[in-house]
């Protein structure tokens, strides 16, 4: 291995020991949480460098930036955390796994559509601002309650869960208040979308900084860019 691809690999197996740490002090097995590299700084070579070893799962910001390295890496699992716009739902859809950002009924609405129109299943997460920061996007908790009915009509989209972004913080306690609330919050979907098509069965929460606090409150997806790829070497 060069330089860079031992870093990484060494990196990998920290996280992947923190993770685990993390799942034994909730009782959860460690297969319950699902890794996402977050390549967005990186170009599509480190994300096969990450193929190499074990990772599936890999999410990206920009739908232009997903589509390219979905392009050249294949046999990877792209997840979409950023902002989409709905003028860049068709291309997206081909080649998401899941979209982790879904932040407006207007954007639930257009990717319906355009899913009915490529008679494709899509899966999405709702995003929810747990944090009550004014500058972050998607539902506030209250409005994702009143979604039940609009969920209910979607036929081609499966909504598997929800997605939120703590506040940044130097101390990672700070963030399980949100990480709690979004659990809550999924909890009370799931009962009352009960017998539909649509789990809620996972949360997208926890990144760099916070991951091991969102492992034990829940979370089935983290979100991993700094420590994982921050600051590589050179190869």
């Amino acid at each position: 291995m060069n330089p860079r691809q031992q870093e990484l690999h060494a990196r990998l197996q920290q996280v992947r020991r923190r993770m685990a740490d993390a799942c034994a002090r909730a009782v959860r097995p460690v297969d319950s949480v699902t890794l996402v590299a977050v390549t967005k700084t990186v170009e599509p070579d480190v994300a096969a460098d990450l193929l190499e070893f074990g990772i599936r799962d890999f999410g990206e910001n920009r739908p232009q930036e997903l589509w390219r390295k979905a392009s050249v890496v294949p046999g990877g699992h792209w997840h979409l955390i950023g902002h989409l716009q709905r003028n860049k739902v068709d291309k997206t859809l081909p080649l998401t796994t899941l979209i982790h950002s879904v932040d407006s009924l207007r954007l639930l609405e257009a990717i319906e559509a355009e899913a009915a129109r490529q008679g494709r299943r899509v899966d999405v997460l709702l995003e929810v601002n747990c944090s009550g920061e004014g500058a972050k996007q998607g539902f506030e908790p209250d409005e994702a309650e009143g979604l039940v009915e609009a969920i209910r009509n979607l036929k081609q989209v499966r909504v598997r869960g929800l997605m939120t972004m703590a506040a940044l913080t130097d101390q990672p306690e700070n963030a399980r208040p949100a990480f709690r609330r979004l659990r809550f919050l999924a909890e009370s979907l799931r009962e009352k979308l009960a017998g539909t098509e649509h789990p809620l069965d996972q949360l997208s929460m926890g990144m760099s900084g916070d991951f091991e606090v969102a492992i034990e409150e829940g979370a089935t997806l983290i979100r991993l860019g700094t420590s994982l790829v921050g600051d590589l070497p050179a190869p």
